[in-house]
């Protein structure tokens, strides 16, 4: 779940993009179909913003549908209200993606004003019985994969996470991070720290430094610039980046990433609301859907960890294993998920505790 606070971040309504002419939703044709985009920071980020706009063309370019969208709107009611009611009464909107957690509870509050308007938010857990469902990814589930490259790249076992906010969206992906560096090497350390920050590089690329500093060698993260990488290159580490293949921005450094493929849902909801299907829900689909994934890795990873890698995504894949599986135990070596047994959804949703080999306070 995603708590974004890019409160420094104009909103940017001259950016409001219209592609195509198209008037909404009167027929079962997807091209009748206006679907409007808010997004919490610049597409250009080239992590979670460019990703959800890689997503709108994709579902543009499938479906035929007139897309819109305004980039850097901050995480308040006001704002996210004003952009989207222009959106519904000047664009005739039919859909409204919100993608950051701080866009719920207004769009809770628009979907009962608007009932004839279908309102889709990335990463929340409200929803209604008629108009306003959520959706997600299981991004843990390449993070896990992403630890076992990172494992196995280390040379100090030292291993360091630029972390974003102590919300369980983060923890899972740190916790599960964790579990894989320690598959392919099991002493491993994984060292955190926060930065309250979605999108600041001079932060993030600031605690990659004392990382890096401190004896890390390879470094983690989980915000949307490439600040951390570029740290790990200057000082001759590794990266492993997220969101999508940042590779280009830090060659040298770069490992793989845990990316996000948002088009298919995007083009889903849009064909469910041009034929008049659209039923609200929780999505939360993982590897199996596509919508997460990992990308390539880097040609020096060794290819018996990156056979190992594959065969692991096939079993998530195929549902035969997935990552908090247990015996898992927490810092303090109590268990938590005993062995043989697979945590259910709900406590993974509120995870607040860190797995053994993390160094760092998951509630700082």
């Amino acid at each position: 779940m995603r708590s974004r606070t890019l409160t420094r971040l104009a909103i940017a309504l001259a950016g409001v993009a219209l592609l195509g002419a198209a008037c909404g939703g009167d027929s079962d044709d997807p091209e009748d179909v206006t679907a409007a985009f808010v997004l919490v920071g610049p597409v250009g980020d080239a992590g979670w913003n460019w990703a959800h706009d890689q997503g709108r063309q994709y579902a543009e370019n499938q479906t035929g549908a007139t897309t819109l969208f305004v980039e850097s709107v901050p995480e308040n009611a006001e704002d996210f209200k004003a952009v989207a009611v222009d959106f519904i009464e000047n664009e005739d909107a039919d859909v409204i993606f919100g993608t950051s957690f701080g866009y719920m509870d207004p769009m809770l509050e628009l979907a009962d004003e608007y009932p004839d308007v279908v309102f889709e938010h990335a990463s929340g857990f409200k929803m209604n019985d008629t108009n306003f469902g959520n959706f997600f990814g299981r991004m843990y589930q390449p993070r896990y994969l992403s630890g076992m490259a990172a494992g196995a790249m280390t040379e100090s076992g030292q291993l360091g996470y630029v972390a974003a906010f102590p919300i369980p969206e983060v923890i899972r992906g740190i916790n599960a991070f964790t579990l894989g560096v320690r598959e392919t090497n099991p002493s491993a350390e994984v060292h955190v720290i926060w930065t309250f920050t979605w999108f600041d590089p001079a932060v993030e690329g600031d605690s990659a430094k004392a990382l890096l500093e401190a004896g890390a060698d390879v470094i983690a993260m989980h915000q949307d610039s490439t600040a951390a990488g570029v740290a790990a290159q200057d000082a001759g580490a590794r990266w492993v980046a997220y969101n999508s293949d940042m590779r280009d921005f830090a060659p040298d450094a770069f490992i793989t990433a845990p990316v996000w493929n948002w088009g298919p849902r995007y083009a889903e909801i849009i064909e469910a609301v041009a034929a008049g299907t659209y039923s609200p829900g929780a999505y939360w689909g993982g590897m199996d859907d596509g919508i997460v994934d990992l990308a390539p890795l880097a040609d020096d990873v060794p290819s018996d960890v990156a056979s190992q890698i594959s065969d692991v995504a096939e079993q998530i894949r195929e549902g035969e294993w997935d990552v908090f599986t247990g015996e898992i135990r927490d810092q303090d070596g109590n268990v938590r998920v005993a062995a043989g047994e697979t945590m259910d959804d709900g406590p993974m949703l509120g995870m607040d505790w860190f797995v053994e080999g993390v160094v760092g306070d998951a509630s700082p």
